[in-house]
């Protein structure tokens, strides 16, 4: 079975939780993360800032976040095909963290501590490319 490596190799944010993602097989996607962002690591990037606080790991060549959270670039590049079982989990999670409930079972998380706590990374706009 061949198993192809995906990479990311650059990226740009086109809006609320909207970036534009390009890989190094030549796929361009624009990926809504809006119905992952749920649960302990993915959920404190619904706060808009830290969420455009995105990086590119030039090392595992994927998308990485202050607070720890990234996803697989084969998860990336495959985002159509894998988006309903994400978004599945996600509400999983959201449903499970105590954290991410409030009394009316509507999900409000105020930013994590660990995302607090990374504001050693610096703010960049634009693209981000890595070869």
């Amino acid at each position: 079975m061949i198993h192809t490596l995906h990479r990311v190799t650059v990226f740009s944010i086109v809006g609320p939780y909207r970036l534009r993602v390009g890989f190094r097989d030549g796929l361009v996607r624009e990926i809504d993360f809006t119905p992952v962002l749920g649960g302990s690591l993915f959920g404190p990037l619904r706060d808009e800032t830290l969420f455009n606080r995105v990086r590119l790991d030039p090392e595992v060549h994927t998308l990485v976040w202050p607070n720890g959270a990234d996803f697989d670039p084969a998860t990336l590049h495959d985002w159509p095909d894998v988006l309903p079982a994400l978004a599945e989990r996600a509400r999983t999670w959201a449903m499970n963290d105590p954290g991410t409930r409030s009394a009316n079972g509507t999900d409000e998380r105020p930013v994590s501590e660990a995302a607090e706590a990374s504001n050693n990374w610096s703010e960049g706009k634009g693209s981000k490319s890595v070869r």
